[in-house]
């Protein structure tokens, strides 16, 4: 019996072949330098840690409630209160399994069949993925430099049609590290609102951000779906801990959504989470925030030395998204042969849309590695451009 036609538009997601690869060629004895996958080397922080050991210590390993622990949306409220001085009703905030459950609830809100919804190409392509599962379209707009890769206002008004039911943007952005003014998220809330649809704002790299404050949708638009995750910014992704705000409307159906699509988000990972708002886990956090911004201008310079400059500039998360046209028309070509050759992963623009000569480097590695990453990698420029050149 043939699987389900949505099948057919969910291509894999091609870093994870990427990581495959790489991961066979360590096995065989290469040391390789892995700048593809987006997810911190840190370990999660101790005091996280030791609050997951000891919530399997004291047996809390029953389910919680669809919508998470009490106390830990209470928390989550707590950080919007210190971070941003932002007065959120718990009730609004549902914990999830991962980003990726968060973003299932809302579309699964929002989204009937044929139903469009906006995103940005190139962008993180699971979420046009997640929208064709529940049966919608995804309206994929091209971004460029222009625009710094992100979906704006001006795109709203272009592409909305009669079908459309939201736009979802990022912030900080997947693969670019873009970062949206609060004046752009008010435009973009402004024309969705409009329209009579709905604004979804990913914020998964929120409090990964440099040379600017940080700064959350809800600050200017209190009707937006917001999601997080406590992946990134605090370090847990194998914990799959995320959690949305939404609106006050669309609380009822969201928690009748989650009791459905899985029950409750994992309940050592939520005990755990507790600890990620202490003073403690925000002090190790915030060092090692600035320990990828040290990163970023390591691996920026040098890769403008080598002639790979970015499209655009990376003001969070920590990915940079460059431009290999001097090098190559087929970026997914050359990302293979330089890890065949030098043992160095990356990430062709491919995964994320119409990017053929793009690459995405994650800093996810400390400066010694990344040092080393690009002296092969300028190594590997060298012997590429000629090879292409002489080609008859």
């Amino acid at each position: 019996m043939p699987p389900a036609s949505r099948l057919a538009d969910i291509a894999p997601f091609h870093v994870m072949r990427i990581l495959a690869d790489a991961q066979a060629l360590e096995a065989a004895g290469r040391d390789v330098i892995h700048l593809e996958v987006g997810e911190p080397d840190f370990p999660t922080p101790q005091p996280i840690v030791d609050a997951g050991i000891a919530a399997l210590a004291n047996h809390q390993t029953f389910y919680t409630g669809a919508c998470g622990l009490p106390q830990l949306r209470a928390a989550i409220a707590g950080f919007y209160a210190q971070r941003f001085g932002l007065s959120i009703d718990p009730r609004r905030i549902i914990v999830t399994p991962g980003a990726s459950g968060a973003l299932q609830l809302i579309l699964a809100l929002l989204v009937d069949r044929d139903d469009e919804v906006l995103l940005a190409d190139p962008g993180y392509p699971c979420n046009r993925h997640l929208v064709r599962l529940f049966e919608g379209k995804a309206v994929n707009v091209p971004v460029g430099a222009d625009t710094r890769y992100q979906l704006l206002a001006e795109h709203i008004g272009t592409h909305w049609s009669e079908g459309a039911v939201a736009a979802l943007v990022a912030s900080p952005a997947n693969p670019t590290g873009a970062v949206l003014a609060p004046s752009e998220i008010t435009a973009l809330a402004a024309a969705c609102r409009e329209r009579g649809g709905s604004l979804i704002v990913d914020e998964i790299y929120q409090g990964l951000v440099y040379d600017r404050p940080h700064e959350t949708a809800l600050s200017v638009a209190d009707d937006v779906f917001i999601v997080n995750s406590f992946s990134k910014y605090f370090q847990m992704t194998g914990w799959r801990l995320g959690w949305l705000v939404a609106p006050e409307w669309a609380i009822a159906d969201l928690e009748k959504l989650a009791q459905n699509l899985f029950l409750a988000p994992p309940t050592p990972a939520q005990y755990a989470a507790l600890a990620a708002f202490s003073a403690e886990t925000q002090a190790i956090l915030e060092a090692r925030r600035q320990e990828l911004d040290v990163r970023r201008r390591y691996l920026a310079d040098r890769l403008a030395e080598i002639g790979l400059v970015q499209a655009t500039p990376a003001e969070g998360a920590f990915y940079l998204w460059v431009d290999a046209a001097r090098f190559t028309d087929d970026a997914a070509a050359f990302a293979a042969r330089l890890l065949a050759d030098e043992a160095v992963a990356v990430t062709p623009g491919l995964d994320f849309g119409q990017a053929p000569t793009m690459l995405r480097f994650a800093y996810s590695q400390p400066v010694e590695r990344l040092a080393q990453a690009c002296d092969r990698l300028a190594q590997f420029c060298k012997q590429y451009l000629s090879k292409v050149v002489s080609v008859p």
